[in-house]
């Protein structure tokens, strides 16, 4: 006899607790006796949307920099592989994300380190140009010389016309990094780089005493320095449709349609997840069923979100087959759009995707570094106890409230299209 159980039953809190030094920064701990190891991740609240038109990709370029060490430690990662840890980072629109994971009696190693680089890090002339070498060498393997890389450089500023998500986290134009120098570097670092701009979370075998008195010693000489006060200009609603047209040296047609949702933190973001994992999140889904294998339309056929803290996009990616008309094939994605209005998603469908949601965040939480990105992340968004509100949110989502998002979501209106093809022959 087989009996169903829903994952509900197996959803739990993510306990932490939680300090503030006099300097502002935060500190947030969760205490996870069932491994040896423990996170420190330290959450600059600092992305590409924080930089100047006429100097981006200096957020990415600091991921970078923070890893050429101090006068005091010239070499940042040999201490932490002598410590038995691994560490890394990552960059986006909103933020910037260093982490360090090593043996939880090493703890303290990890503290030295963010500190010392935190207040000192070197920005001398050779150190900057090594890195800004090695950034815009991405730059071009990532976004000029890759098939089909230059999608989100011709994206973004389709979609925004005022608001700095115009733009990706490595840059608008590879000549902005390379005419950075030590001057702006230091200026973007003595801004963004303080204790009142970061979010420091534990998590691990850990002891939050601990980790508040290891807080206290290494960071809480830092000089706190002025939290930057966030003045983004507001992207005015679209009203009509944008199209653009480009050829490329590409094998097959690409079609991109890009609609514009509400913020990370607001009702859509939670509604638009699922209906994304019902049209594209498994092989048995919507658009890989009806686009891919009945209709015959695109070879790969996807729809995601791109998730930032401000108003972001829900975005339908498809490679075309050989010898479909684009139009043809856009035509077929609005009619799917459209069936979600006139028929409400089944029961089925809609319990899947909750099932699934469940499935990953059980799944993302047995990791310790996933657990402590996820508090600091909430953190910056307002609260993070936001972590055990989520699943509420995801759980009470239902077939109607998905019918009338997207109802107002995919309207021509409201989208902006790239047809990306192959060059004529």
């Amino acid at each position: 006899m087989f009996i169903l159980v829903s994952l509900a039953y197996f959803a739990f809190m993510i306990g932490f607790e939680r300090h503030k030094l006099a300097n502002g920064l935060k500190v947030i701990v969760h205490r996870d006796e069932g491994t040896p190891m423990v996170t420190t991740n330290i959450l600059y609240d600092a992305g590409s949307r924080d930089e100047d038109p006429e100097a981006t990709g200096f957020a990415h370029l600091f991921e970078h920099l923070m890893f050429e060490g101090t006068q005091d430690i010239p070499l940042f990662d040999v201490p932490v592989m002598m410590a038995g840890g691994e560490n890394n980072a990552f960059t986006n629109n909103d933020l910037t994300n260093y982490y360090i994971t090593l043996p939880a009696n090493n703890l303290e190693t990890a503290f030295w380190l963010e500190s010392d680089r935190m207040r000192g890090l070197d920005l001398a002339e050779e150190r900057l140009a090594n890195q800004k070498s090695v950034v815009t060498e991405e730059f071009r393997q990532r976004y000029i010389n890759q098939p089909y890389g230059d999608l989100l450089l011709l994206l973004r500023p389709l979609a925004y016309r005022v608001h700095p998500y115009r733009w990706p986290a490595i840059g608008m134009d590879i000549s902005h990094i390379e005419k950075a120098d030590s001057i702006s570097a230091r200026r973007f670092y003595d801004r963004f780089y303080t204790p009142s701009n970061a979010i420091l979370s534990v998590a691990g075998n850990v002891d939050p005493d601990v980790v508040f008195r290891l807080a206290e010693k290494w960071f809480g000489a830092v000089p706190p320095g002025d939290r930057p006060e966030r003045k983004l200009p507001v992207e005015p609603g679209q009203t009509e449709r944008r199209e653009l047209t480009v050829h490329r040296p590409v094998p097959a047609p690409h079609l991109i349609m890009a609609f514009h949702m509400g913020s990370r933190e607001s009702r859509d973001f939670y509604i638009l997840d699922l209906l994304t994992d019902i049209l594209a999140g498994c092989d048995s889904a919507r658009f890989p069923d009806i686009l891919v294998r009945k209709k015959e339309l695109f070879s790969e056929a996807d729809i995601y979100l791109s998730g930032e803290a401000d108003p972001g996009l829900v975005i339908f990616s498809g490679r075309l087959r050989d010898g479909i008309d684009v139009r043809k094939a856009e035509e077929a994605v609005r009619s799917e759009f459209e069936r979600l209005t006139a028929e409400r998603v089944t029961a089925a469908e809609l319990d899947k995707a909750r099932n699934r949601y469940e499935s990953h965040r059980l799944m993302s939480y047995i990791s310790a570094s996933n657990k402590a990105f996820s508090l600091a992340y909430h953190e910056v968004l307002g609260d993070a106890e936001g972590i055990n509100r989520e699943h509420e949110q995801y759980m009470s989502v239902t077939a109607e409230e998905i019918a009338s998002t997207a109802g107002f979501t995919f309207r021509s209106g409201n989208c902006s299209v790239i047809y990306y093809l192959p060059e004529k022959r």
